[in-house]
């Protein structure tokens, strides 16, 4: 149970790295007596996040404070069902009279299945941009493409395909330049039981010019993905989150929190010092480096040009388009880009 129980003086940080650890992806928020007071779920942070606010207050503001839940008196399994069915939610909690938690009822214990798994199913193609050359991670990439860089027991490529290929997406497109003759042979050797494609560059294109290229190929919402990022998420749930809202393109970004470990001066508007704000703490949301983008976007990009996905964002936003943006948490995002963070990657890999 302490698994899955929370305080309501937490902060919303601190809720991410619990729900990060727990397999139902709900927390249940309960008083000093473990009496149920509410429910959070990673859809309650990240609506509370792109309302703009803090990371480091506490989640009073976020949680659900009228949660379904079940006394342990009248526990009837079907009833149960019915909750979990006609409210699409995870588990049930089940409750003493005095509303002291004593057990919860998941989707799994009630129905024998994972519901997560059941609803986890994409049929979209997903573009993985690996034409780069890597240089923030030689000499290795003087010898084997980024994408083809092993974390862990198998190159990053494939922790990226295995993520999406768990949630039933079987359609892969590769842009490629560099090495590429070498990306190409790993597949023909690996027989994957998907479908690939490669789109070559004749000259590096950027981080969007190459999907002028599958023009042709991508009649339906994308994903893209950077070659050097895994992302531990609900890709579904980003899928829906795109589609529901009626975005253009959808960004995930990763929470970044920054701690100064000095004490910062501010000061007033004649250059005297107005306060000392000691070891502040920033919170940011960082590009993690996946989306999500609607087909016809891709008449936007110029033909044969290095072009930026940053770029297409300004045009989309400039043209009263509109971008959505998909939070995750710090833990949530793995990138293997540069030396410093291909370390802590490896590490984390392992773990997993």
């Amino acid at each position: 149970m302490k698994d899955i129980t929370i305080q309501p003086s937490a902060t919303i940080k601190e809720a991410m790295e619990a729900l990060d650890k727990t397999a139902e992806k709900v927390l249940l928020v309960v008083d000093d007596d473990q009496r149920l007071i509410g429910a959070l779920t990673d859809g309650d942070i990240r609506r509370h996040i792109l309302k703009g606010r803090d990371l480091i207050g506490t989640i009073q503001s976020a949680y659900n404070k009228k949660p379904f839940f079940v006394f342990q008196e009248d526990l009837d399994i079907e009833k149960i069902k019915h909750i979990l069915t006609e409210n699409i939610i995870d588990l049930v909690p089940i409750l003493k009279k005095d509303r002291q938690v004593v057990d919860f009822i998941t989707w799994e214990k009630a129905f024998g299945n994972n519901r997560r798994s059941e609803t986890q199913k994409l049929d979209v193609p997903v573009v993985i941009m690996a034409g780069g050359r890597g240089t923030r991670l030689e000499p290795f990439t003087r010898v084997l493409p980024k994408p083809l860089i092993p974390v862990g027991d198998k190159p990053v490529i494939d922790h990226i395909i295995d993520r999406f290929k768990a949630c039933g997406v079987s359609e892969f497109y590769i842009t490629i330049h560099h090495m590429s003759k070498i990306l190409r042979a790993y597949f023909e050797e690996k027989n994957p039981d998907y479908s690939i494609g490669f789109a070559e560059e004749d000259e590096p294109r950027g981080t969007a010019g190459s999907l002028k290229l599958l023009i042709d190929k991508l009649d339906k919402p994308f994903f893209v993905s950077n070659c050097d990022i895994i992302i531990e998420a609900d890709y579904s749930d980003i899928f829906r989150f795109h589609t529901k809202n009626s975005y253009d393109i959808t960004l995930v970004a990763s929470t970044k929190q920054y701690s100064i470990p000095y004490g910062v001066c501010q000061l007033n508007g004649s250059g005297s010092l107005e306060r000392i704000e000691e070891k502040p703490e920033y919170n940011f949301l960082v590009n993690a480096g996946l989306y999500v983008l609607n087909p016809n976007l891709i008449d936007i990009i110029p033909d044969n040009k290095m072009f930026h996905i940053t770029q297409l964002i300004e045009i989309v936003k400039g043209n009263k388009g509109t971008v959505g943006v998909y939070p995750v948490s710090e833990k949530a995002w793995i990138d293997v880009g540069q030396w410093t963070e291909f370390r802590k990657a490896s590490k984390i890999i392992e773990g997993i």
